[in-house]
């Protein structure tokens, strides 16, 4: 586990040079790229969600691109378009700015589902078809995307199905007083992002998150996670609760935070701890509890003290 804890001791404190006072934000979203996951956060405006995922993008040795969604933008500005050659007579494709191993997709939900959806399958399959023609992407592919849960004119909610593609949503919130005095001090002549340097090659990233996959999980351990998740599908306030794809995003985020905390194996203490930031966003709350301002959060609160946590269990000899 040396291989995983001295990257995320490299990408961390580098990350730290631009997000102050955020330190479980910043590991948050280390366990989605260790996990070949793809984070949303949300957040209200001046928070720092688009300079957190370009410090997480400058930190690691891969290519990386911006879309900035917008309401008239269309599918083929971001997967790409192809293109008639007037002197090969033949169509080519001029792939779009999808094509990255970091794709930071911000303000993503002011663009239309149409445009929205385009994403799906580069998420979930890591490739893009255009014009009947597959093509794959780079290994690695993380998209990292920004949205503003406060400012609904000229937005569009994502859907049931983009949410689920996450693997982490992560709200980073105000700064506490200190560190936002530091805040002030760190960007009195220019901003930190405009100098901040590769810290990993992407060889390590590809040997960590290789190291994450190894980390053990006892029976008792994935019991408890899928009790977790069947109880938000019978939970009295969720109209559609945390899917199959939830269950393994809690999974695989607790091996990876096992890992950072230099542990080979799962505690229940790691599935506590990850199980709002990987499962509430995929919960869709019923219309009457959403009358009662039921929030998702509360809900697996609710579920993780009514859940018997596993006990320790002798090994067998």
């Amino acid at each position: 586990m040396e291989v995983v804890k001295h990257l995320a001791n490299k990408v961390i404190g580098n990350v730290e040079k631009v997000i102050i006072g955020k330190h479980e934000v910043i590991e948050q979203t280390l366990l989605a790229l260790l996990c070949q996951g793809h984070i949303l956060i949300e957040d209200v405006p001046g928070t720092g969600k688009t300079i957190l995922a370009r410090a997480v993008a400058c930190s690691i040795g891969c290519t990386f691109r911006r879309i900035q969604f917008t309401p008239d933008m269309l599918p083929s500005d971001i997967t790409g378009v192809s293109v008639f050659n007037q002197k090969t007579r033949e169509f080519e494709f001029r792939p779009g700015p999808v094509f990255a191993q970091i794709v930071l997709s911000d303000e993503i939900n002011r663009a239309t589902p149409k445009t929205q959806s385009s994403l799906l399958e580069a998420m979930e399959e890591q490739q893009v078809t255009v014009d009947g023609q597959t093509y794959p992407m780079d290994d690695p592919f993380l998209v990292l995307a920004t949205q503003n849960p406060i400012e609904y004119e000229g937005t569009f909610p994502l859907p049931e199905a983009q949410l689920d593609r996450f693997m982490l949503r992560i709200n980073i919130g105000y700064p506490d007083k200190k560190s936002e005095v530091a805040i002030l001090g760190a960007q009195q002549f220019t901003h930190p992002i405009t100098t901040l340097e590769q810290v990993v090659t992407q060889k390590e990233l590809l040997e960590a998150q290789e190291a994450v996959k190894q980390i053990y999980a006892d029976d008792l351990i994935k019991d408890y996670i899928v009790n977790l998740c069947v109880a938000t599908r019978d939970h009295p306030d969720v109209y559609l609760g945390a899917s199959p794809r939830g269950s393994l995003a809690l999974y695989r985020t607790s091996q990876a935070l096992a890992a950072i905390r230099e542990r080979d194996y799962i505690i229940p203490d790691d599935i506590k701890a990850l199980a709002e930031p990987t499962l509430a966003h995929r919960l869709i709350i019923s219309p009457a509890a959403r009358i009662k301002n039921v929030d998702p959060k509360e809900v697996i609160y609710d579920i993780l003290s009514s859940i018997r946590v596993p006990g320790v269990r002798m090994a067998e000899r």
